[in-house]
């Protein structure tokens, strides 16, 4: 058992016993003690050398070092100037982020509250009174008098924090601020990778709706030469049908499309903390291309999640927690002086003869509270070991979100490529259909099913180029908007 345990149940049992005439001696032990709180150490985690889905040869993990800020301009790398843009309306107009700030202020402003405990407070005071009070005398008369009394002094305190109650007080103030300022760093992360990832959907959302606009041109088209190859006799009006409703049902996609634009826009002008009608981005219809993921991610790079550093330093005020509570069972120690004047007639309040002062120390304890201080210790323990589960499952929920878009990134990357090699082999069979229709030799529903797999096909692929942009957006995130090991 740690040196400190071992005088602070020595002590806590003496109290326990009740006050006694050496109590001052039983102070000396627990003074030469030293701190009640226990020695902070970061929970221990069991972290593979390197990410499963990463190169082999990434280096092993290390505990979080706290940072409160993360890489500026970090969607930059997919090099989208509309995106900045909008980065920008967000880091000044989001009110998640504005929250957060608040957040830090209140608590920086708890760490100014608790240090004040720890310094001499003084204060000043004036009253007047004036009291009337009777007497009966012995023959049944009654006589009254009044009275005037008139003080003005000064006071102060000052606390001893021989047992470090007031220092853990502030040492956990101090680690929640810490945490509060990492997690507004938290929250920016997290708003930017939300406004790129709306970004990117948006951008999908108008290359969706470009390649129906087109596609809507071929059917009409299309549908036009079947109503003509109908009047010629060459075909049945149940062709004409196919056309037609192939070309409705298309419609109705594209729709769709609008509406999902019109709404992701929307949602990009509550991310920047501006009302829909404020906000109105330029269709490009084209999507940015991802940054190249690099081929070893060190796992060290985890080392800069906010998340992980406001979770290691909730653990840090838990355990500052511990010591406040064992500080409860040893008596408060106090120096007061308190000096003045007081009197009954104020024109002559000020002179020597009204002056008092006094000067000492006071110590109070409590002798028995039915085990009210024992519970506070077993609470602040168990909020320690909650605080630590809490690290230690953040931990491996970041190690799952990295491991989880490596998989991702790589898999998306490989999808495009197949992707784009079924549109180009969608598109020479509806090539060879078509032909094959005007020539007579096949009927219009192998052409409608050609040009259905066509459609089918090229909007995969923008669903799988989103996709990947959005799995590369995230991996970003996850290792706090940068991949490169500078400044780690």
């Amino acid at each position: 058992m740690p040196f400190e345990y071992s005088c602070f149940d020595s002590c806590s049992r003496f109290f326990h016993k009740g006050f006694r005439p050496i109590l001052l001696a039983n102070v000396a032990l627990l003074a030469a003690c030293g701190s009640l709180q226990p020695p902070h150490e970061r929970p221990a985690m069991d972290v593979p050398a390197a990410y499963k889905e990463g190169a082999p040869g990434s280096a092993m993990w290390q505990t979080a070092q706290p940072q409160d800020s993360v890489p500026d301009a970090w969607w930059t790398l997919f090099a989208d100037p509309a995106l900045d843009a909008l980065q920008e309306r967000a880091a000044s107009g989001n009110q998640n982020v504005a929250l957060a700030v608040a957040r830090l202020r209140a608590a920086r402003a708890a760490v100014d509250g608790a240090s004040t405990a720890t310094l001499p407070s003084l204060g000043a005071n004036a009253s007047s009174s004036r009291a009337r009070s009777g007497s009966i005398a012995q023959d049944g008369s009654t006589t009254a008098r009044t009275t005037s009394s008139h003080a003005l002094g000064l006071s102060a305190g000052w606390e001893l924090d021989l047992w470090g109650r007031l220092s853990g007080g502030v040492d956990a103030a101090r680690a929640n601020a810490q945490a509060s300022a990492d997690d507004l760093a938290a929250m920016r992360l997290s708003v930017q990778a939300t406004v790129a990832q709306t970004y990117f959907a948006l951008r999908a959302a108008e290359a969706q709706q470009q390649l129906l606009e087109e596609t809507l041109a071929t059917y009409d088209r299309s549908w036009e030469l079947t109503r003509n190859r109908q009047r010629a006799g060459v075909v049945s009006i149940a062709d004409v049908a196919q056309a037609e409703a192939q070309y409705k049902s298309t419609q109705v996609q594209l729709l769709e499309a609008r509406t999902s634009r019109a709404q992701l826009e929307h949602a990009l002008a509550a991310l920047t903390g501006q009302a829909p009608a404020a906000v109105s981005l330029g269709t490009t219809a084209t999507l940015p291309a991802p940054p190249a993921v690099p081929a070893q991610l060190p796992s060290r790079l985890l080392e800069r999640r906010p998340d992980i550093a406001a979770a290691e330093r909730r653990v840090a005020a838990a355990n500052a927690q511990i010591g406040v509570a064992r500080a409860a069972f040893f008596p408060a120690i106090t120096l007061s002086a308190t000096a003045g004047f007081r009197g009954s007639q104020l024109g002559d309040l000020l002179s020597a003869p009204h002056r008092f002062w006094s000067l000492g120390p006071a110590l109070a304890a409590a002798l028995f509270d039915g085990g009210a201080r024992s519970a506070a210790v077993e609470s602040a323990r168990a909020t320690h070991d909650q605080a630590v589960a809490t690290y230690r499952q953040t931990v491996l929920t970041a190690l799952q979100e990295v491991e989880d878009s490596l998989a991702a990134a790589a898999a998306l990357e490989r999808e495009q490529e197949l992707q784009a090699e079924a549109v180009a082999a969608a598109q020479r069979a509806l090539d060879v259909v078509t032909n094959q229709y005007r020539a007579g030799t096949v009927g219009y529903l192998n052409v409608l099913s050609a040009q259905a797999t066509v459609l089918s096909a090229r909007r995969s692929l923008i669903d799988v180029r989103n996709r990947r942009l959005v799995a590369v957006n995230a991996l970003l995130k996850n290792l706090a908007g940068r991949w490169e090991m500078e400044g780690v």
